[in-house]
């Protein structure tokens, strides 16, 4: 059970790219059912709606930041449903960032992404970063 949802996750995740590579935007918004979402993080982050939207955030999040890295640590999932716990990797201004996070992938019947929703705390991005975890709010928090 899940082992399908699982593996597309893990392919768009890889499209992100390897810390090394630029991401592939046009693979990742195409896995995105056309009205799918992204809910850039909980609490209180912007949720994105559509293919163009997701794909105008990605390259909005890339003139910040270069060579991400989604690395898995573990994966539970069904045949709807799959959540990731990991730490991701990024460049910001020559310095590497290290984001723990947790994600909830919802897919349908098409393994296309009808919502995505990232949980991490925004002060520890902020601190690693260099933002002023004080001003942090709606998209603020985003390009931290």
């Amino acid at each position: 059970m899940g082992q399908k949802q699982e593996a597309i996750v893990r392919e768009f995740l890889s499209a992100w790219g390897d810390g090394e590579r630029v991401p592939d935007i046009e693979k990742i918004a195409s896995m995105f059912a056309p009205d799918g979402q992204w809910e850039l993080y909980i609490p209180g982050g912007p949720v994105i709606r559509g293919r163009d939207a997701i794909r105008a955030e990605i390259h909005r999040q890339l003139g910040y930041v270069s060579f991400p890295h989604c690395g898995t640590i573990h994966m539970v999932s069904n045949d709807h449903m799959v959540a990731t716990e990991r730490l991701d990797l990024f460049i910001r201004n020559g310095k590497t960032v290290r984001h723990a996070l947790m994600a909830i992938f919802e897919l349908d019947d098409d393994g296309l992404i009808t919502a995505w929703r990232e949980y991490f705390d925004t002060y520890d991005l902020s601190r690693q970063t260099g933002a002023d975890p004080a001003r942090l709010s709606g998209l603020e928090a985003a390009q931290a």
